[in-house]
């Protein structure tokens, strides 16, 4: 018997369980990716100011991918084509964020709309391999960020 869709099964949660939390590396292209969407963030207050990968908590009942579809017209007003998934050091895949949480990101690209500041954030920047360094990104996106790089390097070094 092969094991579900970790993005495709419903998140129950308990207040002692991990968090889940999605996120959107919105690239150029799928395919060659040289480019990241990022987002600086308005609260709270701790983070306000540093930038991220956009996205959010999974509601109860919801998959991992409807929340990051959820998030994205909430936050940017974008619809998106999702692509493969950045794959982190946790098991399953996921990004260590400050606990509880737990993130799993993809690659998206933009499929309509035009990517705006509407909730949660009051500035985007599209950033290449090298303006990936000049914001100043939240910790727990940093390791991803350098993942990133590295998806950024391979398609110049194919060029």
């Amino acid at each position: 018997m092969t094991e579900p869709d970790p993005d495709a099964t419903h998140i129950e949660q308990s207040p002692r369980e991990a968090v889940d939390v999605v996120a959107a590396a919105l690239v150029d292209s799928l395919d060659r990716p040289t480019s990241v969407l990022a987002a600086r963030r308005t609260k709270p207050a701790a983070l306000a100011g540093r930038w991220e990968l956009p996205g959010g908590k999974v509601d109860p009942g919801e998959t991992r991918l409807e929340a990051l579809h959820r998030e994205l017209a909430e936050e940017l007003g974008v619809r998106v084509e999702v692509g493969e998934r950045l794959t982190g050091p946790l098991p399953g895949g996921e990004w260590e964020l400050t606990p509880p949480y737990r993130m799993t990101v993809w690659l998206a690209r933009v499929a309509d709309g035009i990517p705006t500041p509407l909730q949660d954030h009051d500035d985007l920047r599209t950033l290449d391999a090298a303006s990936l360094g000049s914001v100043p990104w939240l910790e727990t996106n940093a390791a991803i960020v350098a993942r990133l790089a590295e998806k950024f390097a391979a398609v110049e070094s194919d060029r």
